[in-house]
């Protein structure tokens, strides 16, 4: 298994009664995995301070506003 993910670079499921409960990947694509997270957690943290100040009921109205609008422009299939 080992050897696949080093030399093929392939990404290895392991499932445990059925559930993926751990993934081998290649060092280099964990570490671009985590600079991902780095950056998401850091957007999230601007946008949570940037809406700091709305009521929390404000921001939900406009989420479902927004996943409305979104719902509204879309067939019977999706897009």
């Amino acid at each position: 298994m080992l050897n696949r993910v080093q030399f093929r670079r392939e990404s290895i499921v392991i499932q445990k009664d059925g559930k993926s409960v751990a993934v081998l990947v290649d060092p280099q694509i964990f570490e671009r995995i985590c600079r991902m997270q780095a950056r998401f957690d850091a957007l999230c943290g601007r946008i949570e301070r940037g809406y700091a100040s709305e009521p929390q009921e404000a921001g939900l109205a406009e989420i479902e506003a927004a996943v409305a609008g979104e719902r509204e422009g879309r067939g019977p299939q999706g897009r």
